[in-house]
């Protein structure tokens, strides 16, 4: 048996995106912004939607607090460990590392994919059938949507990282992007990965197409269904915005995981689209721009000032 086919990699050498000083400092700068962007818009609506009654009985802020916490989870999977590279010359992560990573990354992308979905329907529900809203989303279905959508990313998770671990490495060990993901690992293998690449991508592939077509024809129903001139530019508006999020997120999905895994130098940079920039821009697409959460919040910030107030006060009567 030759030496080189004994020889098993225990850890990867991570890309990046240079190898200069002066740019790695300025992406740091960069990634850092939208990283801590991401805890902050993230963070306040969750906190927002927890606090106020009338937002967490709603089944859309509901869902809505759901999916800024996979995103706070999504971001937290990849830029911590990006942002360590920066400062480091060799970008290294552990063979067991790598897996744990790419296993997180697709349980959490996939069940946002699902939650997505959802979350389209919801609209759909509440534009297309008002009456029947409350009936239909009740509080018992929106928690078994939520739950099947994180099962079905644990389920999806699962045959990736099987995939993946089934097969041997012994050879090249440099990851040709920021993180470990399916594509460029499995390129690294020295074996024939044709019909693993095959199920690989009837798997991704197919999950990340069929939910964008899902979130299509629930935004074209929608306007479809709006009779008055007004209400279809208000939809078309909130649509317009919903659907610039979703394209910047299921984009890049499909452009990476639904063909064969022939891996180009631009995938990094577009990996950035739905790793780093989506989950900084959908507190500010799906709920910043809502009259309900703005209003929530000047009640959360005017209740911590006042509480904050008290407390000096009484700290001063002392």
């Amino acid at each position: 048996m030759d030496e080189n086919r004994t020889q098993v990699v225990k850890e990867f050498v991570l890309a990046g995106f240079s190898h200069t000083a002066s740019i790695e400092a300025g992406l740091f700068v960069v990634f850092l912004f939208c990283y801590v962007s991401t805890w902050v818009g993230n963070v306040l609506i969750m906190g927002t939607v927890a606090s106020d009654r009338n937002l967490n009985s709603s089944p859309m802020y509901f869902l809505l607090g759901n999916l800024s916490f996979l995103d706070l989870c999504y971001s937290t999977i990849t830029t911590p460990k990006l942002l360590i590279d920066f400062l480091h010359n060799e970008k290294l992560i552990p063979y067991n590392q790598c897996i744990v990573q790419l296993f997180f990354l697709h349980f959490v992308a996939a069940a946002e994919m699902f939650l997505l979905s959802v979350m389209a329907y919801d609209r759909y529900v509440a534009i297309c059938r008002p009456l029947y809203y409350t009936t239909i989303m009740s509080g018992g279905l929106c928690s078994v949507l939520v739950a099947a959508s994180w099962m079905g990313g644990f389920v999806h998770s699962v045959i990736q990282t099987i995939l993946t671990v089934s097969l041997p490495f012994c050879g090249p060990n440099q990851v040709d992007n920021f993180f470990c993901d399916v594509p460029p690992v499995i390129k690294l293998a020295c074996a024939d990965t044709f019909v693993i690449e095959l199920l690989m991508v009837s798997n991704s592939g197919l999950i990340s197409t069929s939910c964008f077509v899902v979130l299509i024809s629930s935004y074209t129903a929608i306007l479809v269904k709006i009779r008055s001139k007004e209400g279809r530019r208000k939809a078309l508006s909130t649509c317009a915005s919903h659907l610039i999020v979703v394209t910047l997120f299921f984009g890049p999905c499909i452009f990476i995981y639904a063909r064969p895994f022939c891996t180009f130098s631009v995938d990094k940079f577009v990996s950035i689209l739905y790793n780093i920039i989506t989950p900084m821009l959908n507190p500010l697409i799906y709920t910043l721009r809502n009259k309900e959460v703005k209003s929530a919040m000047r009640k959360l910030w005017d209740r911590s000032s006042l509480g904050t107030k008290a407390g000096v006060n009484s700290h001063g009567s002392f």
